[in-house]
């Protein structure tokens, strides 16, 4: 296999790497067949397309730290709090923040049959391989990403999510915040900076992540159960986060009618949905101050911690060339 080009999507050296783990097996999940099984029949296409993500994320970015974030608790008790609809659409008569009482850790919300089991196998994985997780207890993945990010002095950190949500981390300074966004698959992945999300979302690059989250706030996302502000739709949010320096100088404009930044028909919206306004911020930014825990350091290793427990895992379920594929990759 030749070596990985170097492109415009190549990731600053020596990086710290956060994986929004849901994110990427549920894609690997619904990107690989189910025909894909261990010796045994098990379905194991959520495990192998996840573990190729991995190898392939090393191999071509070369990070010198790397963390898998967990969603221990995928819908917050505080984000419910503040909005009840937050993820409401996506549960069947579970209670906010059941998350880990009702799965396994890790896995968020209810999920198909066939990956549930899976995810403990990933997390076995990667405890053999020696790759660090992450989780906080009551907060999502983001907000693990969001703080570890936050955290960090020394070197540049690069998050990986199909997540738009955490576009909303990228910063300059005091290190530089990259989002590797795999929306449409690695093959198809964005690095964003502040300058692709000011150009791709007509935000302002001196604040791109926050201006970019505040246009959300503005915009909703029925995915997240995210009313937004009604008639507000993408162009006009960014617009308007355009004329304002925070979301709070924006929502102070909405109630002073001598404030000329706001046109009359914009402003009797955004007084409509004024209650929505209030409450919307916690719920839509990321965390920077969670409780994380590392289950171990995150320096990425050149070798497996435990080389036999991850060739038994390999043999058990059917992952030779996967496992293969990663060791190579932590070897460089």
């Amino acid at each position: 296999m030749t070596a990985p080009q170097k492109s415009a999507l190549q990731a600053p050296a020596g990086s710290l790497m956060l994986l929004d783990a849901a994110s990427m097996y549920f894609r690997a999940f619904y990107g690989v067949p189910e025909s894909i099984t261990a010796p045994d029949g098990t379905p194991v296409n959520a495990v192998r397309g996840f573990t190729d993500m991995i190898a392939r994320l090393v191999a071509e970015h070369r990070p010198a730290r790397l963390v898998a974030c967990l969603d221990l608790d995928w819908r917050p008790a505080f984000r419910v709090e503040a909005l009840p609809s937050y993820k409401a659409h996506r549960i069947e008569g579970s209670t906010p923040g059941s998350g880990p009482d009702t799965a396994p850790a890790g896995i968020p919300e209810e999920v198909p049959d066939t990956l549930a089991p899976q995810v403990p196998v990933i997390l076995d994985v990667l405890a053999a391989a020696g790759i660090a997780t992450g989780g906080a207890e009551g907060h999502e993945a983001d907000d693990v990403i969001g703080t570890l990010a936050h955290r960090e002095s020394a070197d540049p950190v690069v998050g990986v999510s199909g997540d738009r949500d955490l576009m909303q981390i990228v910063r300059e300074d005091p290190t530089p915040v990259r989002l590797l966004y795999v929306g449409r698959g690695l093959a198809k992945a964005e690095l964003l900076g502040p300058a692709e999300v000011a150009e791709k979302y007509g935000v302002p690059r001196d604040r791109a992540g926050e201006a970019y989250a505040e246009m959300a706030m503005l915009r909703g996302d029925p995915s997240d159960g995210l009313p937004g502000v009604p008639g507000v739709g993408a162009k006009t949010a960014a617009t308007l986060v355009g004329k304002f320096g925070s979301w709070g100088e924006l929502v102070a404009a909405v109630g002073d009618p001598g404030d000329t930044r706001l046109a009359a028909n914009v402003r009797s919206k955004l007084a409509k949905a004024a209650e929505y306004l209030a409450v919307v911020e916690p719920v839509v930014r990321v965390v920077q101050d969670a409780p994380v825990e590392l289950s171990r350091p995150d320096t990425l290793p050149d070798s497996p911690a435990d080389a036999g427990a991850l060739a038994a895992l390999a043999e058990r379920w059917g992952l030779g060339g996967s496992v293969d594929r990663l060791v190579a990759a932590l070897k460089g």
